[in-house]
């Protein structure tokens, strides 16, 4: 009992934690400036695609003037054409042509695709956020919503406290936690389908839960044998292979990009939540190397290598590691501190881009570039909204 006591209280201190944290960015001052112009077709979808060339995060926008690109576009219906122009000659770089389902998801993929382009990077406009809203004091449910805060969709109906939404990697299910009143149980939501099914429901705390990049296992949390210990296990059913077995709390796993290790939390030594990591296979966990701080929770893991946390440094702020040297590779983004606002900031999560993450901030999210250390809010309310994770693009 004492050590799921202790598990609650590192996972709700994480939920709430408060901030102060600051930027400091080298190289290249600003993104590449962009003008948006001439635009053929509804007025709808041109209001979208000035959107989500504003949203995106990789570009300053200028209504005119001297640009390093120009952008032009046409719709018919809820077909879009883009087509990049660099200013100065006004040559034309590249074009592209997409369908959707609606403007938005038009739009979406068309912005997505020109960065992939430019600058050889996963836009983040197709993506979702997922996160914990609170409906009552007791009850909280998953939602999803679109990168910007629009299209929100309730994924949950339990009527209890369901928390920690993380993605499946292919970006079709959530894994969350849910708190019943006698009960923990570890589920999958679908979010195509709506159709839900148990992961874990062992004797005890079932949380944690967190998919491998290939999607064929599972990280979870447990303390059936009344000892809370990270375990990895095949997403469909099998072998439990126990990681760590020792009297320190485990939380919060992440997988590496290639599969083969996994961040999380653990009190283990010094009695305070610090960032380890270890390998799927087992063995002696290590402090994750570029890590600051004095208390450490919520990690996540970039597809390019590096670990954003929320740290005790003072007070909480928000950090990234460098576990495996990818920040020279980056210079812009500075290891360390990202933003410079008091608060309560919590549970940062990397976007496809690997350039922003999302957090939860007095009960709203926000988007924050970890290259300027801007924010920007995308959703607020009476429903205090958080444990946010970003998705994958499909």
């Amino acid at each position: 009992m004492k050590k799921i006591l202790l598990f609650a209280a590192i996972f709700c201190f994480s939920a709430i934690a408060s901030a102060q944290v600051e930027v400091s960015i080298s190289g290249k001052k600003g993104d590449d400036t962009l003008v948006f112009q001439r635009f053929s077709g509804s007025n709808e979808m041109r209001q979208q695609v000035a959107r989500d060339l504003q949203n995106c995060g990789w570009f300053d926008i200028q209504s005119k003037g001297v640009a390093n690109f120009i952008v032009t576009g046409s719709s018919s219906g809820n077909t879009l054409e883009l087509v990049l122009f660099s200013d100065g000659a006004g040559a034309k770089i590249t074009s592209v042509r997409v369908s959707g389902a609606t403007p938005a998801e038009a739009s979406h993929k068309a912005v997505d695709a020109l960065l992939k382009y430019i600058y050889k990077v996963d836009g983040i406009c197709s993506s979702k956020i997922a996160f914990s809203a609170e409906i009552s004091p007791l009850q909280k449910e998953i939602y999803i919503c679109d990168y910007d805060g629009r299209n929100f969709k309730r994924i949950t109906y339990n009527r209890g406290l369901s928390l920690d939404p993380v993605w499946a990697p292919n970006g079709k299910s959530i894994v969350y936690s849910y708190i019943g009143k006698a009960f923990t149980v570890l589920m999958q939501h679908d979010v195509q389908s709506g159709k839900a099914r148990q992961l874990a429901k062992f004797r005890g705390l079932n949380a944690g839960g967190a998919i491998s990049p290939d999607g064929s296992h599972v990280a979870l949390v447990l303390s059936k044998d009344n000892q809370v210990d990270l375990y990895v296990r095949p997403l469909n059913g099998g072998t439990l292979r126990r990681l760590t077995r020792d009297k320190a709390v485990e939380a919060s796993p992440c997988w590496s990009p290639d599969g083969t290790k996994i961040c999380y939390v653990s009190d283990s030594g010094t009695g305070r939540p610090r960032l380890y990591i270890i390998s799927v296979n087992g063995g002696r966990a290590t402090r994750v190397p570029g890590s600051f701080a004095s208390e450490s929770v919520s990690p996540s893991w970039s597809k390019d290598g590096k670990i954003t946390y929320a740290g005790r440094a003072g007070n909480f702020s928000v950090f990234v590691a460098d576990p495996d040297g990818v920040a020279a590779k980056t210079p812009r983004q500075k290891v360390g501190q990202i933003i410079n606002q008091g608060g309560d900031w919590e549970s940062p999560s990397w976007a496809p881009d690997n350039r922003h993450i999302v957090c939860s901030y007095r009960g709203g999210l926000y988007i924050v570039d970890t290259w300027s250390g801007k924010s920007r809010q995308i959703v607020g309310g009476k429903s205090k909204c958080t444990l946010p994770d970003w998705s994958p693009l499909q």
